[in-house]
């Protein structure tokens, strides 16, 4: 009988009850948290999903699958040297169309605009107390791009990563959600219902160029861009050269959707209790929804001020879709457009600031990147 409780008691104590702290049951309402928004009310479930049940793992303690040698430790890897953010922009630009952007190559300019939440943010994060190159990191939550914002942390400011990884993705989320208020605000019923004149059509030679052209332009300007703009063109060029057909296909599907776990895990696997449960925490998500609403007035206003520049032919309201969030953003420009005017269609119009954004978002990294890394 003392043999069998002495045997109890040595599993009891290696359970992970034993080591349950408060901070971890706060985490793993937090998981719970995010696996219901992303299963149940449907909030970006590729992303949510998998930075959920990382969360879920990290937290339950003696488990040691983030030890040096566990499971986790290695799939962090992939954060820790910046490749899951570069290969993901390289399935991204395989799923992009630049075709809305080269036919209305004014609406890159939207694009830009809507990056104007990144810097109130930036000087928002620096007034609050952070380092400037945890500002960059939490600004950049503005421009709505997950991976971007993961890429520059891990070079700047690794330490507040987990924080401003679920702060991008999840106003990624909750772009329905956020941007119609924003946009009825800065518009007039007047404004929205703006008709725009059909795209022209693009050539296959124009497509073909523009990511080549792209990526020697934005090399030479900003070196520190390449790794993310070279991949999206590289990703890009995969598609539209009409020759690797097989390779596109694998960089859209396949070797996305397997880089999507592997990231989601390893994000959520940074949220352990210790590192996540801080006040800095608090103040970052606060600053992450600061910059996304500001960006996406900036697009607005931008688009008010074209909209008086062509004597009323475009639309302020695709302005909002400059964000780099696609083609989420642009569909909500639509949405709010046609709730009103059943019969108007500015989608493709919209796509133009959308891919602009992803640009836009990357170049502003490589940026910082320059500006900040000693």
């Amino acid at each position: 009988m003392e043999l069998y409780l002495t045997a109890l008691r040595g599993v009891v104590e290696q359970s992970g009850f034993v080591a349950l702290s408060q901070g971890n049951l706060i985490m793993l309402l937090v998981s719970f948290i995010l696996l219901y928004l992303a299963i149940a009310k449907g909030f970006e479930p590729l992303l949510l999903m998998p930075i959920g049940f990382g969360c879920l793992l990290v937290n339950l303690p003696l488990s040691g699958i983030v030890d040096p040698g566990g499971f986790l430790y290695f799939v962090k890897i992939g954060i820790d040297h910046e490749l899951y953010p570069i290969i993901i922009f390289m399935g991204i630009g395989a799923l992009t169309d630049f075709g809305p952007l080269l036919a209305n190559p004014i609406t890159f300019l939207l694009g830009a605009a809507a990056q104007i939440g990144v810097f109130f943010a930036v000087i928002g994060a620096m007034f609050m107390g952070f380092t400037i190159q945890q500002a960059a990191g939490i600004g950049i939550i503005g421009g709505a791009d997950g991976p971007t914002a993961i890429y520059l942390c891990a070079k700047l400011a690794r330490d507040i990563l987990p924080a401003v990884a679920v702060a991008a993705y999840s106003y990624m989320s909750l772009v329905p959600l956020i941007q119609p208020p924003v946009i009825k605000l800065l518009t007039t019923k007047k404004d929205r219902a703006i008709k725009m004149e059909q795209l022209r059509p693009v050539t296959k030679t124009e497509k073909i160029l523009f990511p080549v052209v792209s990526t020697i332009a934005c090399g030479l300007v900003l070196p520190a861009s390449v790794p993310l703009v070279g991949m999206l063109m590289f990703g890009n060029l995969l598609r539209e050269s009409g020759c690797t057909e097989r390779l596109s296909q694998a960089a859209q599907n396949e070797v996305l959707n397997a880089t999507t776990i592997f990231l989601g895990i390893a994000v959520g696997a940074t949220m352990n209790a210790d590192t996540f449960l801080t006040m800095a925490t608090i103040k970052i998500i606060c600053l992450g929804l600061i910059a996304f609403v500001f960006s996406t007035a900036g697009g607005v206003i931008f688009g008010q001020i074209m909209k008086v520049l062509s004597g009323g032919k475009i639309n302020p309201i695709i302005g909002a879709a400059g964000v780099s969030a696609v083609p989420m953003a642009a569909r909500v420009c639509q949405k709010v457009v046609q709730k009103e005017f059943p019969g108007s269609y500015i989608l493709m119009h919209a796509m133009g600031p959308n891919v602009a954004g992803v640009i836009g978002t990357a170049v502003a990294a490589g940026a910082m990147l320059t500006l900040l890394t000693k």
